[in-house]
Formats: C-alpha cells, structure tokens, sequence
C-alpha cells in the first residue's frame, strides 16, 4: 500500500518537472554550493620559551609531559591543562625551557610524535590577548 503512495507522488512529480528528487528533498531546486573555506591561519607565534603542546590524551599527567620533553633540555616548567570535574587532560598543556635554543629543539623533535598513543603537537605559545572589558567601564588602576 505504501508503495503504491510513493509511486503515485513520484509519477505526479514527474508530471510537474520535479523529478524524484523533489520528493526526497526540500532543497532540490537550490544549486549546491560547498561551503568556502576562508580561515586563515594565524602567523607563528615569536621562537619563546614557552611551549604550546595540543593533541595530548586523556591519559597524559603533567609528570608524563614533563618526561618526555625532558630530552630535549632543563624544563622549568610542564603543566597539562586537566577538566576541573573529571580531572581528565583537556588534551593541551604548556612546557617552559630554561632557554630558547632547548625550547627550539623540542618543537622540533616532538611534533607530530607519539605521546601516549596520540599524536601530539608542538609549537611556541602565543600571548594570551588582553581581556575586554565586560561592563563598559573605565578600567581601575591600583583601586582594588
């Protein structure tokens, strides 16, 4: 019986220059254009000392990120940046070298490798942009 139904839709569509389609569809009659993709990269973050390190599992701890930067030279600092509900990574954290030149050879030699089971990436963080100013008011200096 139902069949019968889609047979007759799809006859009196085919009447109307509709096509099959049509029935299928509420979109048919507009032109498929694929959505363009604009973005565009960021330019690299400035060689720094600090590390921006992404990709990372759920599985990764802070001591785990450390060790396997460690190779690479003195790090002065490794944080993995865990959900405050679970405690879980949120798959990035940030590395600090003692220098420049430490911090060069881990961005080489850890991007694209294996940490975990996942592929990690690793470049040079960026500075975090200033916070806009959320009520309109003038910012206070030293009034706190």
């Amino acid at each position: 019986m139902a069949m019968k139904a889609i047979t007759a839709a799809i006859s009196a569509n085919s009447k109307l220059g509709w096509g099959s389609r049509a029935l299928y569809s509420s979109f048919s009659s507009l032109p498929f254009n694929p959505p363009q993709n604009n973005a565009q990269k960021p330019p690299p973050a400035d060689p720094s000392t600090n590390l921006f390190v992404s990709g990372l599992s759920k599985r990764t701890t802070t001591e785990g990120l450390r060790d396997a930067f460690a190779k690479f030279g003195e790090v002065v600092h490794a944080k993995v940046v865990t959900d405050r509900a679970s405690g879980y990574s949120k798959g990035f954290g940030f590395v600090t070298y003692a220098t420049i030149e430490e911090a060069g050879e881990a961005v080489k030699g850890m991007d694209g490798q294996y940490l975990d089971g996942w592929v990690i990436f690793a470049e040079y963080a960026r500075p975090r942009p200033p916070l806009p100013n959320l009520n309109n008011s003038p910012t206070r200096q030293g009034q706190w």
